[in-house]
């Protein structure tokens, strides 16, 4: 039975050593994620390797059931069940309150599969920030941080002493 009782043993740590490289690969893949969430990348337009399909890099003031922001839109696609949806909406609420000219526009993506699926939105919440044509400049998933917000409408609305 010592025979027995050593394979037994090496098998436990073998099933340890395992676990414990899973837990690690896990919590590495967490913390990856976690930094990506939020993050603005570049909007339809400018997705690498993503073929581009007409009218996918823009939205009108019907796609959207509102009228578009003079300087930029915020459009939020959120859904009932998402956690970090409602923060999400404060924040973009107030950032569109205290720039002028941008509005800040709520979709819910249950309710309009055909934005979905021609936007790719893959999860909730996914921001747009759209220029005044409604083209979309920037693109976010997951809870943004207000400083990333800013800095996105900084690519929609033109910086004081510009003509727009």
């Amino acid at each position: 039975m010592d025979d027995a009782g050593f394979v037994l043993s090496m098998g436990v740590t073998g099933g340890l050593i395992a676990l414990a490289a899973a837990l690690l690969a896990a919590t590495a893949l967490g913390v990856a994620l976690r930094r990506r969430a939020g993050r603005f990348g570049p909007g339809s337009a400018g997705a690498p390797g993503r073929p581009s399909r007409a009218g996918a890099g823009t939205l009108t003031a019907a796609d959207l059931g509102s009228s578009l922001g003079r300087q930029a839109t915020l459009v939020q696609f959120s859904t009932a069940f998402c956690a970090p949806c409602r923060p999400t909406r404060q924040l973009l609420a107030q950032v569109a309150d205290t720039v002028d000219g941008v509005t800040h526009v709520e979709i819910d993506a249950a309710s309009r599969l055909d934005l979905v699926r021609r936007l790719r939105i893959n999860s909730t919440p996914t921001v747009l920030v759209l220029g005044p044509d409604g083209a979309i400049i920037r693109r976010a998933v997951g809870l943004p941080r207000k400083a990333d917000v800013i800095a996105a409408l900084g690519s929609a609305v033109p910086g004081p002493g510009s003509e727009g």
